[in-house]
Protein backbone atom coordinates (compact mmCIF):
# COMPACT_ATOMS: atom_id res chain seq x y z
CA UNK A 1 0.00 0.00 0.00
CA UNK A 2 1.39 3.30 -0.88
CA UNK A 3 2.09 5.60 2.57
CA UNK A 4 1.08 9.20 2.14
CA UNK A 5 2.51 11.87 4.95
CA UNK A 6 0.70 15.23 5.09
CA UNK A 7 2.95 17.24 7.15
CA UNK A 8 1.05 20.09 9.18
CA UNK A 9 3.13 23.19 9.73
CA UNK A 10 2.39 25.67 12.48
CA UNK A 11 -0.05 27.55 11.28
CA UNK A 12 -1.03 25.22 8.47
CA UNK A 13 -4.49 26.11 6.41
CA UNK A 14 -7.01 23.51 7.20
CA UNK A 15 -8.10 23.14 3.69
CA UNK A 16 -4.88 22.72 2.70
CA UNK A 17 -4.29 19.81 5.17
CA UNK A 18 -7.80 18.68 4.70
CA UNK A 19 -7.60 17.87 1.10
CA UNK A 20 -5.12 15.54 0.78
CA UNK A 21 -5.91 13.49 3.68
CA UNK A 22 -9.42 13.47 2.65
CA UNK A 23 -8.57 12.39 -1.31
CA UNK A 24 -6.12 9.92 -0.39
CA UNK A 25 -7.56 8.42 2.28
CA UNK A 26 -11.07 7.82 0.07
CA UNK A 27 -9.13 6.32 -2.71
CA UNK A 28 -10.27 2.33 -3.42
CA UNK A 29 -8.34 0.28 -5.86
CA UNK A 30 -10.71 -2.26 -8.06
CA UNK A 31 -10.92 -4.82 -5.56
CA UNK A 32 -11.88 -2.62 -3.31
CA UNK A 33 -9.11 -2.71 -1.31
CA UNK A 34 -7.58 1.50 0.13
CA UNK A 35 -4.82 2.90 -2.42
CA UNK A 36 -3.45 4.69 0.17
CA UNK A 37 -2.34 4.79 4.14
CA UNK A 38 -2.27 8.44 5.09
CA UNK A 39 0.01 9.69 8.27
CA UNK A 40 -0.51 13.44 9.57
CA UNK A 41 2.98 14.35 10.95
CA UNK A 42 3.87 17.42 12.54
CA UNK A 43 7.13 18.65 14.23
CA UNK A 44 6.17 19.57 17.40
CA UNK A 45 3.23 18.23 19.69
CA UNK A 46 0.39 20.10 19.24
CA UNK A 47 0.56 22.63 15.78
CA UNK A 48 -1.88 26.18 15.44
CA UNK A 49 -4.43 25.59 12.65
CA UNK A 50 -6.34 29.02 12.59
CA UNK A 51 -9.51 28.37 14.08
CA UNK A 52 -8.34 25.70 15.70
CA UNK A 53 -4.98 23.43 16.96
CA UNK A 54 -4.74 20.04 16.07
CA UNK A 55 -2.52 16.86 17.64
CA UNK A 56 -1.04 15.17 14.78
CA UNK A 57 -0.70 11.60 15.73
CA UNK A 58 2.92 11.46 13.86
CA UNK A 59 6.14 13.42 14.52
CA UNK A 60 8.61 13.75 11.60
CA UNK A 61 9.36 10.36 12.04
CA UNK A 62 6.50 9.40 10.15
CA UNK A 63 8.20 10.85 6.86
CA UNK A 64 10.34 8.52 6.97
CA UNK A 65 9.40 5.38 4.70
CA UNK A 66 6.63 7.15 3.38
CA UNK A 67 6.07 6.99 -0.64
CA UNK A 68 4.67 10.13 -1.01
CA UNK A 69 5.07 13.55 1.46
CA UNK A 70 2.53 16.60 1.17
CA UNK A 71 3.54 20.11 2.43
CA UNK A 72 -0.15 22.06 3.16
CA UNK A 73 0.13 25.85 2.49
CA UNK A 74 0.27 27.97 6.04
CA UNK A 75 -1.15 31.43 6.78
CA UNK A 76 2.77 32.35 7.01
CA UNK A 77 4.41 31.20 3.72
CA UNK A 78 7.68 33.44 4.05
CA UNK A 79 8.01 32.12 7.90
CA UNK A 80 11.57 30.06 7.65
CA UNK A 81 10.41 26.51 8.57
CA UNK A 82 12.34 24.89 11.51
CA UNK A 83 15.82 23.25 10.89
CA UNK A 84 14.47 19.97 11.85
CA UNK A 85 11.56 20.15 9.25
CA UNK A 86 14.21 20.95 6.32
CA UNK A 87 16.05 18.26 7.06
CA UNK A 88 13.38 15.50 7.76
CA UNK A 89 12.27 16.88 3.82
CA UNK A 90 15.95 16.73 2.59
CA UNK A 91 16.50 13.06 3.98
CA UNK A 92 12.90 12.05 2.32
CA UNK A 93 14.13 13.70 -1.11
CA UNK A 94 17.13 11.67 -0.48
CA UNK A 95 15.33 8.36 0.34
CA UNK A 96 13.66 9.02 -3.70
CA UNK A 97 10.45 9.87 -1.99
CA UNK A 98 7.76 12.10 -4.13
CA UNK A 99 7.34 15.21 -2.47
CA UNK A 100 4.51 17.57 -3.07
CA UNK A 101 2.93 20.81 -2.03
CA UNK A 102 -0.30 22.83 -1.96
CA UNK A 103 -0.64 26.53 -1.66
CA UNK A 104 1.49 28.40 -0.01
CA UNK A 105 3.38 24.94 1.28
CA UNK A 106 5.97 25.99 -1.97
CA UNK A 107 7.19 28.29 0.41
CA UNK A 108 8.82 25.88 3.21
CA UNK A 109 9.61 23.46 0.61
CA UNK A 110 11.90 25.73 -1.65
CA UNK A 111 13.63 27.02 1.39
CA UNK A 112 14.96 23.23 1.92
CA UNK A 113 16.63 24.11 -1.74
CA UNK A 114 14.91 21.00 -2.88
CA UNK A 115 13.41 22.99 -5.65
CA UNK A 116 15.98 25.41 -6.99
CA UNK A 117 16.20 25.80 -10.78
CA UNK A 118 12.70 23.95 -11.19
CA UNK A 119 9.81 25.36 -12.74
CA UNK A 120 6.92 25.72 -9.80
CA UNK A 121 3.73 27.32 -8.68
CA UNK A 122 1.62 28.54 -6.34
CA UNK A 123 -1.06 30.83 -5.04
CA UNK A 124 -1.49 32.84 -7.65
CA UNK A 125 -1.72 36.08 -4.66
CA UNK A 126 1.39 34.69 -3.35
CA UNK A 127 3.52 34.09 -7.01
CA UNK A 128 4.96 37.32 -6.78
CA UNK A 129 6.26 36.68 -3.48
CA UNK A 130 7.60 33.53 -3.91
CA UNK A 131 9.39 34.39 -7.04
CA UNK A 132 11.32 37.68 -5.28
CA UNK A 133 11.64 35.27 -1.99
CA UNK A 134 13.47 32.54 -4.38
CA UNK A 135 15.40 33.33 -7.49
CA UNK A 136 16.31 29.91 -8.10
CA UNK A 137 12.63 29.29 -9.00
CA UNK A 138 10.99 29.54 -12.36
CA UNK A 139 7.27 30.70 -11.10
CA UNK A 140 4.47 29.81 -13.15
CA UNK A 141 1.20 31.48 -11.70
CA UNK A 142 -0.67 30.24 -14.55
CA UNK A 143 -1.39 26.55 -14.05
CA UNK A 144 -2.91 24.72 -11.32
CA UNK A 145 -0.02 22.42 -11.08
CA UNK A 146 3.60 21.99 -12.08
CA UNK A 147 5.05 17.78 -11.94
CA UNK A 148 8.80 18.09 -12.11
CA UNK A 149 8.70 14.53 -11.44
CA UNK A 150 9.81 13.86 -7.95
CA UNK A 151 8.69 17.38 -6.80
CA UNK A 152 5.48 18.53 -7.41
CA UNK A 153 3.79 22.04 -6.70
CA UNK A 154 0.20 23.05 -7.10
CA UNK A 155 -1.99 26.61 -6.97
CA UNK A 156 -3.91 27.60 -3.96
CA UNK A 157 -6.99 26.02 -2.63
CA UNK A 158 -9.24 23.28 -5.09
CA UNK A 159 -5.57 23.35 -6.97
CA UNK A 160 -4.74 20.80 -4.41
CA UNK A 161 -7.13 18.56 -5.10
CA UNK A 162 -6.16 18.52 -8.67
CA UNK A 163 -2.59 17.78 -8.07
CA UNK A 164 -3.94 15.00 -5.58
CA UNK A 165 -5.82 13.76 -8.42
CA UNK A 166 -2.84 13.95 -10.78
CA UNK A 167 -0.59 11.62 -8.34
CA UNK A 168 -3.11 9.03 -7.61
CA UNK A 169 -3.72 8.35 -11.67
CA UNK A 170 0.17 8.07 -11.72
CA UNK A 171 0.06 5.72 -9.16
CA UNK A 172 -2.72 3.67 -10.17
CA UNK A 173 -3.79 4.77 -13.20
CA UNK A 174 -7.06 6.43 -14.89
CA UNK A 175 -9.75 4.24 -13.53
CA UNK A 176 -8.99 4.59 -10.06
CA UNK A 177 -8.64 8.52 -10.14
CA UNK A 178 -11.56 8.78 -11.78
CA UNK A 179 -13.67 7.12 -8.82
CA UNK A 180 -11.77 9.46 -6.66
CA UNK A 181 -12.74 12.22 -8.77
CA UNK A 182 -16.37 11.54 -8.46
CA UNK A 183 -16.41 10.76 -4.59
CA UNK A 184 -15.13 14.35 -4.26
CA UNK A 185 -17.89 15.68 -6.85
CA UNK A 186 -14.84 16.62 -8.90
CA UNK A 187 -13.89 16.31 -12.70
CA UNK A 188 -11.20 14.67 -13.76
CA UNK A 189 -9.10 17.51 -15.43
CA UNK A 190 -10.58 20.85 -15.39
CA UNK A 191 -10.46 23.17 -18.24
CA UNK A 192 -7.96 26.29 -17.88
CA UNK A 193 -5.28 27.49 -15.49
CA UNK A 194 -5.11 29.90 -12.55
CA UNK A 195 -4.95 32.62 -15.41
CA UNK A 196 -8.84 32.48 -15.26
CA UNK A 197 -9.58 33.03 -11.67
CA UNK A 198 -6.90 36.35 -11.24
CA UNK A 199 -8.11 39.57 -9.93
CA UNK A 200 -8.93 41.65 -13.20
CA UNK A 201 -9.59 44.92 -12.27
CA UNK A 202 -6.09 46.29 -14.06
CA UNK A 203 -3.24 44.78 -15.85
CA UNK A 204 -0.24 45.24 -13.89
CA UNK A 205 0.71 48.78 -13.78
CA UNK A 206 3.72 50.80 -11.86
CA UNK A 207 2.23 53.29 -9.59
CA UNK A 208 3.96 56.83 -9.61
CA UNK A 209 6.01 55.21 -12.34
CA UNK A 210 7.08 57.52 -15.63
CA UNK A 211 4.93 55.36 -17.67
CA UNK A 212 1.97 55.58 -15.11
CA UNK A 213 0.66 58.36 -17.93
CA UNK A 214 0.70 56.15 -20.99
CA UNK A 215 -0.42 52.93 -19.32
CA UNK A 216 -3.74 54.85 -18.55
CA UNK A 217 -4.15 55.93 -21.87
CA UNK A 218 -3.65 52.40 -22.89
CA UNK A 219 -6.21 51.46 -20.54
CA UNK A 220 -8.42 53.94 -22.19
CA UNK A 221 -7.64 52.99 -25.62
CA UNK A 222 -8.45 49.54 -25.76
CA UNK A 223 -10.82 49.39 -28.36
CA UNK A 224 -8.30 51.50 -30.94
CA UNK A 225 -6.18 49.43 -33.28
CA UNK A 226 -2.73 50.18 -31.87
CA UNK A 227 0.52 49.41 -33.13
CA UNK A 228 3.66 50.03 -31.48
CA UNK A 229 4.48 53.32 -33.79
CA UNK A 230 1.23 54.46 -32.53
CA UNK A 231 2.28 53.97 -28.90
CA UNK A 232 6.02 55.28 -29.48
CA UNK A 233 4.36 58.50 -30.94
CA UNK A 234 2.44 58.88 -28.53
CA UNK A 235 4.95 58.22 -25.65
CA UNK A 236 7.05 60.81 -27.50
CA UNK A 237 9.99 58.18 -27.90
CA UNK A 238 11.64 55.89 -30.35
CA UNK A 239 9.97 52.41 -30.07
CA UNK A 240 13.95 50.92 -29.12
CA UNK A 241 13.29 53.10 -26.19
CA UNK A 242 9.65 52.22 -25.09
CA UNK A 243 10.36 48.52 -25.59
CA UNK A 244 13.57 49.07 -22.98
CA UNK A 245 11.69 51.09 -20.58
CA UNK A 246 8.86 49.23 -20.30
CA UNK A 247 10.83 46.26 -20.05
CA UNK A 248 12.50 47.97 -17.10
CA UNK A 249 8.67 48.79 -15.45
CA UNK A 250 6.51 45.87 -16.02
CA UNK A 251 8.78 43.25 -16.98
CA UNK A 252 7.40 43.06 -20.62
CA UNK A 253 7.06 44.63 -24.01
CA UNK A 254 4.29 47.19 -24.49
CA UNK A 255 2.33 45.04 -26.49
CA UNK A 256 2.12 41.76 -24.48
CA UNK A 257 1.01 44.39 -21.77
CA UNK A 258 -1.61 45.72 -24.24
CA UNK A 259 -2.94 42.27 -24.88
CA UNK A 260 -3.04 41.40 -21.28
CA UNK A 261 -4.97 44.52 -20.49
CA UNK A 262 -7.59 43.41 -23.16
CA UNK A 263 -8.29 39.84 -21.99
CA UNK A 264 -8.70 41.77 -18.49
CA UNK A 265 -11.31 44.09 -19.97
CA UNK A 266 -12.70 41.33 -21.99
CA UNK A 267 -12.93 38.38 -18.14
CA UNK A 268 -14.81 41.60 -16.85
CA UNK A 269 -17.27 42.01 -19.68
CA UNK A 270 -18.14 38.22 -19.87
CA UNK A 271 -18.85 38.57 -16.01
CA UNK A 272 -20.85 41.94 -16.06
CA UNK A 273 -22.74 41.56 -19.51
CA UNK A 274 -24.56 39.64 -22.16
CA UNK A 275 -22.95 41.19 -24.83
CA UNK A 276 -21.62 38.16 -27.48
CA UNK A 277 -18.45 37.05 -27.94
CA UNK A 278 -18.04 38.53 -31.07
CA UNK A 279 -18.75 41.90 -29.71
CA UNK A 280 -16.82 41.70 -26.69
CA UNK A 281 -13.90 40.92 -28.71
CA UNK A 282 -14.45 44.14 -30.96
CA UNK A 283 -14.82 46.46 -27.34
CA UNK A 284 -11.43 45.75 -26.22
CA UNK A 285 -9.52 45.72 -30.05
CA UNK A 286 -9.03 42.32 -31.56
CA UNK A 287 -9.77 42.60 -35.32
CA UNK A 288 -12.01 39.25 -35.54
CA UNK A 289 -13.93 37.17 -33.29
CA UNK A 290 -11.11 34.10 -34.00
CA UNK A 291 -8.19 36.68 -32.74
CA UNK A 292 -10.20 37.49 -29.85
CA UNK A 293 -10.95 33.52 -29.19
CA UNK A 294 -7.26 32.32 -29.49
CA UNK A 295 -6.10 34.83 -27.78
CA UNK A 296 -8.40 34.34 -24.78
CA UNK A 297 -7.76 30.85 -24.85
CA UNK A 298 -4.10 31.65 -25.15
CA UNK A 299 -3.69 33.92 -21.99
CA UNK A 300 -6.68 32.10 -19.52
CA UNK A 301 -6.48 28.33 -20.77
CA UNK A 302 -10.31 28.37 -21.61
CA UNK A 303 -12.36 29.61 -24.35
CA UNK A 304 -14.26 32.72 -23.58
CA UNK A 305 -17.29 31.00 -23.21
CA UNK A 306 -16.24 28.36 -21.00
CA UNK A 307 -15.27 31.45 -18.63
CA UNK A 308 -18.87 32.89 -19.18
CA UNK A 309 -20.33 30.01 -18.10
CA UNK A 310 -17.68 29.53 -14.99
CA UNK A 311 -18.19 33.33 -13.85
CA UNK A 312 -20.91 35.35 -14.74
Amino acid sequence: MHTVAVLALDQVIPFDLSTPIEVFARTRLPDGRPGYQVRVCAAQPETEAGAFALRAPWGLDGLKGSDTVVVPGTAAPTAPPPADVCEALRAAARAGTRIASICTGTFPLAATGLLDGLRVTTHWIAAELLAATYPELTVDADVLYVDNGQFLTSAGAAAGLDLCLHMIRRDYGSAVAADAARLSVMPLEREGGQAQFIVHDHAPAPRGSALEPLLTWLQDNLARNLALDDIAIHAGMSTRTLIRRFREHTGTTPLQWLHRARIRRAQHLLETTQHSVERIGSQVGFGSPTAFRDRFKRTTGVSPHAYRRTFS
